[in-house]
């Protein structure tokens, strides 16, 4: 479970990474929500301790718990689907006293856990049609009971994460080729149908944001698109350093005047634009960046195949979530309540996310040039007792 590692190897670039956007995120949550800033301080510190301690524990001793991890995972969403804490009309969280927790934020670490070491196990067999059609009858059960809270957005970003996964494992290209053939074609004729006012395969809410994306001009979807208007307008009013940075006072601040709901959460670049201006968005921006590729850069050294799809799942989801987020905030795309990794209120995202980079921390600790020199040591060690 612990080995011995040499402190060279230790990525302390990303660490300190890390530490950076998360400190910048307990300041961001402060400003939008005074009263969540000790509780997001808070699980800053709960998840860099684990994410230490995790660290220094050997990655794949812990992925030999892939199924129990699986089979928790799934009590864990049957739990929230049957007894769940409801708000806004979806049921998605679970409440022990005054403490609510998200599954689904950890769902999403234990499924690229799960299927690193799964992928890792069938690599000579990946391209057979009973894998494939194994991965996909384990990827469904997970996914239909996160769609099912409702929580659309989960689902795609599990969805592309495993599509990112596969493809790093091996999949074949014609296999690849093969399945854009048919999932262009089948999404164009899904977006066909949500557009319809009677349509029965997403949520009304969901319809909505859809649709004043695609016609903001619609005074129908006003109220839909004002959020996104808003988070524009905070952003922009921040010009180069931001209200906070210049002492610039002579304009109403939009997130003070709570024209943006939820700041804290889902539009939490709207404050860092507003009070920190283009270089405060720029900071953020690069720092989730190096995150994502110092986790790519991790899995080309990784010491076998399932820390490298795992290096990868962890840098993919970070990557997609900030893009998503940022792309909501800034009107590039429709609402999704996508949080912004490392930044946004939510201790369960937050935590499950260091969880997630304490076992990639692990797998660079462990690299091919460091076992390299554990092999040449034993090699020498026995040449010696000969």
């Amino acid at each position: 479970m612990l080995k011995q590692y040499k402190l060279r190897f230790y990525n302390f670039r990303l660490v300190i990474f890390l530490i950076a956007i998360s400190l910048i995120g307990v300041t961001l949550v402060g400003t939008a929500a005074s009263d969540l800033e000790s509780k997001q301080l808070s699980g800053v510190i709960l998840g860099v301790v684990i994410m230490l301690i995790l660290s220094l524990m050997d990655y794949s001793w812990i992925m030999n718990f892939q199924w129990f991890m699986y089979g928790f995972n799934i009590i864990m969403l049957l739990f929230v689907r049957i007894a769940g804490d409801s708000a806004n009309g979806a049921a998605r969280w679970i409440g022990i006293g005054s403490f609510r927790f998200q599954p689904t934020e950890l769902s999403k670490i234990i499924l690229i856990i799960f299927f690193a070491k799964f992928f890792m196990d069938h690599e000579e067999n990946l391209n057979t049609l009973k894998t494939l059609a194994l991965a996909a009858a384990l990827l469904a059960v997970p996914l239909v009971l996160i769609l099912e809270q409702p929580d659309l957005k989960n689902t795609i970003t599990v969805v592309v994460i495993f599509c990112i996964m596969i493809y790093v494992a091996g999949l074949s290209y014609k296999i690849i080729g093969g399945a854009l053939l048919i999932s262009v074609p089948v999404l164009i004729i899904f977006l066909s149908i949500v557009i319809q006012p009677d349509q029965k395969l997403i949520k009304d809410y969901q319809r909505g944001r859809i649709m004043s994306f695609l016609y903001p001009e619609n005074e129908e979807y006003s109220d839909d698109i004002e959020q996104q208007n808003n988070s524009k307008t905070a952003i922009a009013s921040g010009e180069l350093v931001g209200k906070k940075l210049s002492g610039d006072d002579s304009t109403t601040s939009v997130n003070e005047g709570n024209f943006v709901s939820e700041n804290q959460t889902d539009f939490i670049f709207a404050v860092a634009g507003e009070e920190y201006g283009f270089v405060g968005c720029v900071v953020i921006v690069v720092l989730l960046l190096a995150i994502s590729i110092e986790c790519i850069r991790m899995s080309l050294r990784a010491k076998d195949l399932s820390g490298k799809i795992l290096c990868c799942g962890m840098g993919g989801l970070i990557a997609l979530q900030s893009f998503i987020n940022i792309c909501v905030a800034t009107g590039l795309a429709p609402n999704t309540g996508t949080p912004l990794p490392f930044v946004s209120y939510g201790l369960t995202s937050l935590v499950s996310l260091y969880i997630g980079m304490g076992i990639v921390l692990n797998v660079g600790l462990q690299s091919s040039v460091y076992n390299k020199e554990l092999m040449k040591k034993e090699m020498d060690r026995k040449e010696d007792y000969l």
